[in-house]
């Protein structure tokens, strides 16, 4: 039998790999995030009054800010681009091959432009240049080689030079975008504290997404209301309670006082437990299976605290009562609530 056009090829790339195992893999990866964890920290020291004065440009201009690239820093300027518009610093992302052919359009007089080159030596950025001057633009170079053509024509020159790649080949972006991507990041945090940039303002950009919707909403803007949840008394039956907890599911029942205050909270896992034991649900009591001091969320919180309180443990919850500050029995909020699509 003779292998389709192409396929041998492919088939002996896939016996070759197969001569490594899974140390072996497992040892590459390592070495390189070990690679690209080194060049940021190698960028850590190099960091000067440039950056600082990068910053400055972009606080004191009232436009937008334009970032540039081309190729793999083509996509890490789309990235940078976007993590500032996220964080209060209107920015847009420029392909240089896209800006000679109309997208210029863009451009108000004085907007400054970051322009992202390993080489430094990348033609459409460094055609780009003395267009972006008539513009009156400051041109921010983050670039791998300060010594080159965009570097020595640019206003501020940010050092993300990376010294070689983290594949095997040397060649490949690895190292180079990891730190441009984190020098943008460096870029952005330090425009937020200048900004004095708060969740509030984080969650005003995010109305959609599930950031925004934990700061944005309480856990009153999600839960379900006391009488819409299965609630029992601590004397009632077992069978009582799976009855109930049947009639509304929503994986739990709450046992409520005569006063309305929250005595104690059974869940679907408390039932199945107890069924491991025995089955006579009529001798067993609410108050034999309950869980008597659960933990609670007020209705104020914010759908990130009631995340919190449920997630950060050993064993994560997925109800939560709700309750007043006097320990009255309000509602029940679930995982499902605070992440149900919008």
């Amino acid at each position: 039998h003779r292998h389709p056009r192409g396929s041998r090829g492919r088939r002996e790339i896939f016996e070759g790999a197969e001569l490594m195992n899974d140390s072996d893999f497992i040892s590459t990866a390592r070495e390189v995030l070990k690679c690209e964890a080194n060049s940021i920290l190698a960028a850590v020291d190099r960091l000067d009054a440039n950056f600082a004065r990068a910053v400055g440009e972009i606080l004191s201009h009232k436009g937008k800010l334009l970032v540039c690239g081309v190729g793999k820093s083509g996509l890490v300027a789309q990235k940078i681009a976007a993590t500032l518009s996220s964080t209060g610093t209107p920015a847009v992302f420029l392909h240089a091959c896209d800006a000679v052919h109309g997208d210029l359009g863009v451009y108000e007089p004085g907007d400054p432009t970051i322009l992202i080159s390993n080489s430094g030596a990348t033609v459409e950025c460094v055609r780009l240049i003395p267009i972006l001057k008539k513009f009156k633009s400051t041109i921010i170079a983050l670039i791998g080689n300060a010594d080159s053509p965009m570097g020595r024509s640019s206003d501020i020159v940010l050092d993300a030079s990376s010294h070689g790649e983290a594949d095997p080949l040397g060649i490949v972006p690895t190292n180079s975008t990891t730190l441009a991507m984190a020098i943008g990041d460096a870029l952005a945090c330090a425009l937020m504290k200048a900004r004095k940039f708060s969740k509030e303002d984080f969650a005003k950009f995010h109305p959609a997404g599930q950031l925004g919707r934990n700061l944005l909403l309480d856990v009153s803007d999600v839960m379900t209301p006391a009488q819409d949840c299965a609630t029992v008394s601590e004397g009632d039956s077992v069978r009582k309670v799976v009855i109930e907890m049947t009639r509304k599911p929503l994986g739990a029942a709450c046992a409520v006082s005569p006063d309305g205050k929250l005595a104690g909270l059974v869940t679907d896992g408390d039932v199945r437990r107890m069924l491991q034991k025995t089955f006579d649900l009529d001798s067993m009591k609410c108050a034999d299976i309950m869980t008597k001091s659960p933990v609670c969320a007020s209705a104020g919180a914010s759908l990130g605290q009631a995340v919190k309180l449920m997630e950060a443990r050993k064993s994560k919850l997925s109800v939560l009562p709700v309750v007043s500050a006097e320990g009255v029995f309000l509602g029940l909020v679930r995982l499902h609530d605070i992440y149900q699509a919008q």
